[in-house]
């Protein structure tokens, strides 16, 4: 793997942003926003989707325990139905950024769509999340904890195996949806008019 790069241009460094589960049926969508300590270095720490599970989990701990600060949040489905899945992840961002304990002087993220936060200097940059260590970082936490959270919604609607799919639009949940209908976790703007036309 390339190593990711640190961009330690001020004295607090920079927030890494990233989100988890913009492109899916159902359930919320989780954002992280992550400060490292200068010089942070971890040979697993790549983009999330890269990483096994295990990888990630094991991730996650070392981030939690030695980050200077980090923060997750999340908008759920009925907020994304309301105001749209591009304005919902940069507005689960902001509030991860507003509960980071040190403030940053320098916001970097996943992608290329944000919307300035407070007066901090910010940078969209496209696959980040495999280029800066502080995305990376942030881009497990944002995955880590949204797969946890499908997980324990699992248990009430197992027909959709969201314990597998995390409410990705996989051909078993399309199906299921199909099957039994949508949940009250399911997003009414995905509604599958067009996810159904896709080859399954």
């Amino acid at each position: 793997m390339n190593p990711l790069k640190n961009c330690f241009l001020h004295e607090t460094g920079e927030a890494g942003c990233d989100e988890a589960g913009r492109g899916c049926l159902a359930g919320p969508v989780f954002a992280a926003a992550v400060i490292l300590p200068r010089g942070f270095y971890h040979p697993l720490l790549n983009d999330s989707k890269a990483m096994s599970r295990i990888n990630r989990e094991q991730l996650r701990e070392i981030i939690c325990r030695e980050a200077l600060a980090w923060a997750v949040s999340s908008i759920d489905h009925a907020e994304i139905d309301r105001i749209n899945i591009l304005n919902a992840s940069i507005q689960a961002m902001h509030l991860a950024l507003d509960q980071l304990s040190v403030i940053p002087e320098l916001i970097l993220v996943d992608g290329n769509r944000f919307y300035a936060f407070r007066n901090i200097p910010h940078q969209t940059i496209i696959s980040g999340d495999a280029q800066y260590t502080s995305i990376a970082a942030a881009s497990v936490l944002a995955k880590t904890f949204r797969d946890e959270y499908m997980i324990s919604i699992d248990k009430e609607y197992p027909m959709y195996l969201w314990s597998k799919n995390k409410g990705y639009p996989t051909a078993e949940h399309r199906n299921a949806i199909l099957a039994h209908g949508y949940s009250p976790y399911h997003r009414m703007t995905f509604r599958l008019s067009t996810q159904l036309k896709l080859d399954l």
